[in-house]
């Protein structure tokens, strides 16, 4: 159900009511407006809480997303066009009445929006009245959907499937655990996302020769969504014994107690299938001796990972994945082709290239698999029938994967309301898109998905409840995690499985909530006018999109360059654009203007027309947009989110209307120096206090009040103000770029006041030619949660060890041309994994590394340091080392003799080293794969 909506505006209402003078003169209506809103969230709430599909239901969703949309944008204008107005002042009685007259009739404007709104939200209301919430879904009109699939999933124990790939490996790890007299393990879990072959796998242990002669007694019972407690109880209990407890007078606590005993005395193993939540499993734990050493043992299988983690501390978690694409053809042909096929002459060599290619679009799912498998089958070999296969597979896929559809349907069904906009949203990314978390963590909040007020709800700011809502995604395996941050181990990007892509965007196209300009509709006239979030997968023009009331735009696409050329040299053939014209790449040079002018109408055409858009992201769009960026920007006073990056212009001044957005939460202006307007810098205007309060000094640009920014990056004391460091509480990113001096300095450290008070700050880079090292020190002492530091200072030494923070777990020095040995004080810090030493970071002779130091670092590199001579390890000295890097240190003779201790280390790379160097590493070992040699 679509409450996020809803819950945006109210908060926004609320905020704004907060502030009397923003609201006076509609205060009575916004009362109004606001009551029947909370009317419809609580309708939606029991709704949803009841897992209602009505169709009457379903088809109000949007009505309903649509008007909260509406009312947020009409309180909100007024709200900021009002207080802009009246901050501003009034020099003269003149202007003064000029604008009182403007503020009167935009009140009475807004009256009438308001009014207009209402009406609608009574109609629907009473609509909506008309149907009893208490009896929709299972308690009246039958079994919903959501019940149906489950029903139709629900597995049984005797029937196992024969198209079985790729679990032999899982089977072989998975039996000792069971059957081996030693194994300590009590709980074992399945895991992974919808059809993955959990139950199978679960099945397969099961009915196991060696298993089944193990246990004296098995049970197996399917949990799901909808369980009650004492009825699994007994269901195990009946399978177990002889002892029919069903229909007895006797209390939950005596069946639980009866089944703990019987398990307890005994040599049993319990499966436990399709566990749904926590609450579940630790609604069912008090009936099982896992704390115990009972010869009993349970398995269960689970969607969701983060259960394995409550269910027993010595659990042990099988995390199923994907097939590759050898096991997926495997699968394929034992579905596709008869016994006969394999016996003979094996598969037509052009059918196995056409399978291979079709089932890649299976992305690993088995049950996916074995549709396009059933598919094929049916075209008798027939190369012809198997190419219209082919030529359509995703769409012959999405007609007859009703069952895979079922089977991600479910994970859907269980996601809690706070949960449902973030997994839709996800489908505004391309296909195979790696989703970067930190941005799309900024887009969830700019769109209301992730409110900032649920941080006085969670005690946390905005960021880390989105952060949460993510992995909770990913716990429940409804997205995956791409790449990982090599030293904190923090997810970097995440992807979505193909299938369980194309259900996503299924759904939030049911829901209209977005829409998609792809190949299959960039070319037409005109894009859906309903939609307040576009997503541009592939180029269209701008002037295309005709919805006034867009809240968000996102590009995916370079604009091509073809599109800004003149039609007379452009030929449009099969919906793809191409030159047509010979000349057309002499005369490119001359068109430039064109060219502009093109551009400048893109840019036009948006800020007249999507004056309410809370994200505007250009990030993918190209290198080159435009002259500069136009002061129309300032107009577009709703928006939240606005990323420039990478792009280049003209000119780099950016405009002082910049300081309009109010409501700007992220601003990201890294765009592309020197490729336009041959200049090293980006002027940035001193309006960005403007944002949130005035400052008065006017010599520096003005921080003080950016009190929530997260990321900081190119700060200098030159520009910036250090004093307004102390006001970022919630920075997590801070970038130190050019000189760096703390006034008023006390030569005791601790008498100075802290520079940093952000609890949150993780990373910091200090890139500084004027530093002094104890400023640096200082500044350390005062980042103690600090994970990841790069410093590219030149400083004599490091800080002492204790000014350090005791989490960093990455370090890169580059540049800092240390005369002192910096491993003593390195080697004390407890966390750190990572190690890098780049471009004259030591210019000393001798590095040392003691006994027990470095216990956790895995990775240590060593490039461009020109005067090393010696590098000494202890025995037990970088007990976890797994990689080393020496690259251009021309002057080390000889690998330390201490590696010979350091049984972990799995790859030694040598790089532009000297020969006599390489010889003595490679002596005796020349085709060892664990070295490798670059010149």
């Amino acid at each position: 159900m679509e409450l996020s909506a809803i819950s945006s505006v109210l908060e926004t209402i609320g905020m704004l009511t907060q502030q009397v003078t923003s609201l006076l003169g509609v205060d009575d209506q916004v009362e109004s407006l606001e009551r029947e809103l909370r009317w419809m969230q609580s309708f939606l709430k029991v709704a949803d809480s009841r897992k209602a599909d009505n169709e009457v239901v379903r088809d109000r969703v949007s009505d309903i997303r649509d008007l909260a949309y509406d009312a947020e944008d009409v309180i909100e204008t007024f709200a900021l066009r009002v207080a802009s107005k009246r901050k501003a002042g009034f020099s003269n009685c003149i202007k003064r009445s000029a604008c009182c007259l403007k503020e009167g009739c935009l009140l009475c404007h807004t009256k009438s929006e308001i009014e207009k709104i209402t009406v609608r939200i009574s109609e629907l209301t009473r609509q909506l009245k008309t149907y009893d919430v208490t009896k929709l879904g299972v308690d009246g009109e039958g079994p919903s959907s959501s019940a149906l699939r489950r029903e139709s999933r629900r597995p049984y124990p005797h029937i196992v499937d024969d198209n079985i790939i790729g679990l032999d490996g899982d089977i072989k790890t998975l039996l000792p655990l069971f059957v081996d007299e030693e194994s300590e393990c009590r709980v074992v879990a399945i895991c992974g996302m919808g059809d993955l072959g959990k139950t199978t796998l679960a099945k397969k242990i099961y009915q196991h020769d060696q298993v089944v002669s193990h246990f004296k007694y098995l049970a197996w019972v399917n949990v799901s969504q909808q369980f009650q407690k004492r009825k699994i109880w007994e269901d195990i209990l009946s399978k177990l014994s002889s002892t029919n407890v069903r229909g007895s007078n006797q209390s939950e606590e005596e069946i639980a107690q009866k089944l703990f005993k019987f398990l307890e005395d005994n040599k049993c193993l319990v499966i436990l299938d399709d566990i749904w939540s926590i609450d579940a499993w630790n609604s069912l734990k008090p009936a099982f001796p896992i704390e115990r050493n009972s010869n009993s043992k349970i398995l269960l299988t689970s969607r969701r990972k983060e259960i394995v983690s409550h269910a027993d501390p010595r659990c042990y978690q099988c995390a199923l994945r994907c097939l590759n694409n050898k096991q997926s053809w495997e699968l394929l042909q034992k579905i596709a082709f008869p016994i006969s096929d394999f016996t003979g002459y094996g598969v037509d060599e052009k059918l196995r290239e056409l399978g291979k290619d079709m089932v890649k679009h299976c992305a690993g799912l088995p049950l996916a698999i074995i549709v396009l498998g059933g598919i094929l089958a049916t075209k008798n070999n027939s190369l012809n029938e198997w190419r219209k296969v082919s030529t359509n597979v995703k769409a012959c896929l999405k007609r007859d994967t009703s069952d895979v559809k079922d089977v991600l349907a479910l994970s859907y069904d269980d996601l809690p309301p706070y949960l449902s906009p973030c997994f839709l949203y996800l489908s505004h990314f391309p296909e195979d898109y790696e989703i970067h978390k930190g941005r799309l963590i900024q887009l969830l909040i700019a769109e209301g998905i992730v409110s900032p007020n649920q941080e006085e709800d969670c005690g946390e700011i905005a960021e880390d409840v989105a952060e949460g809502y993510l992995m909770e995604l990913v716990e429940r395996c409804m997205i995956q995690v791409c790449e990982r941050d090599i030293a904190t181990l923090e997810v970097k990007t995440f992807q979505m499985h193909d299938l369980m892509r194309d259900f996503c965007m299924s759904k939030a196209k049911e829901e209209k909530f977005f829409y998609i300009v792809d190949q299959s509709n960039a070319c037409s006239s005109s894009t859906d006018q309903g939609f307040r979030r576009i997503s541009m997968h592939e180029y269209c023009r701008i002037q295309c999109i005709k919805s006034t009331k867009l809240r968000s735009l996102l590009f995916f696409k370079e604009i091509p360059i073809e599109a800004l050329l003149p039609r007379s040299l452009v030929s449009y053939e099969e919906g793809e654009s191409r030159l047509c014209n010979p000349l057309a790449s002499i005369l490119f040079i001359s068109i430039i203007g064109i060219s502009l002018v093109k551009l400048q109408g893109i840019w036009t055409y948006m800020l007249n027309n999507f004056k309410l858009l809370r994200v505007l992201d250009l990030e993918p769009i190209n290198d080159f947009f435009g002259c500069k960026l136009p002061s129309g920007i300032g107009n577009l006073i709703h928006l939240r989110f606005l990323s420039l990056r990478d792009l280049s212009f003209v000119r780099s001044k950016l405009p002082s209307s910049l300081g309009n957005l109010r409501c700007l939460q992220t601003l990201d202006l890294r765009l592309e120096r020197g490729s336009c307007s041959h200049s090293n810098s980006i002027y940035v205007p001193n309006v960005i206090w403007r944002m949130l309060s005035k400052c008065k000094s006017r010599t520096k640009l003005k921080l003080g009040t950016l009190r929530k920014l997260l990321t900081l990056v190119n700060f200098s004391t030159k520009k910036c103000y250090l004093k307004d460091l102390i006001n970022m509480t919630n920075l997590r990113e801070l970038e130190i770029n050019g000189p760096f001096k703390i006034e008023d300095f006390n030569e005791e450290l601790d008498k100075n006041p802290p520079i940093i008070q952000a609890n949150y700050l993780h990373s910091l880079s200090v890139i500084s030619n004027e530093i002094d090292t104890r400023h640096l020190t200082h500044l350390l002492s005062c980042c103690g949660n600090l994970r990841k530091l790069s410093l590219a200072v030149e400083i004599s030494k490091l800080p002492e060890y204790h000014y350090l923070s005791s989490n960093l777990a990455y370090i890169k020095l580059i540049r800092c041309k240390l005369e002192e040995d910096p491993m003593p004080t390195l080697e004390k810090l407890p966390d750190l994994r990572i190690l890098e030493f780049h471009d004259k970071g030591f210019k000393g002779k001798e590095m040392f590394c003691s006994a027990h130091g470095f216990p956790k670092l895995e990775s240590l590199s060593l490039m461009y340091l020109e005067n090393l001579e010696e590098l000494k390890v202890d025995e037990k000295a970088m007990p976890s080392l797994r990689g080393l890097e020496i690259g251009n240190c021309h002057n080390l003779n000889i690998l330390p003799n201490g590696l010979r201790f350091i049984t972990t280390l799995e790859k030694l790379k040598i790089e532009s080293m000297p020969k006599t160097f390489i010889a003595k590493v490679l002596q005796g070992r020349m085709h060892d794969p664990f070295i490798i040699v670059r010149d």
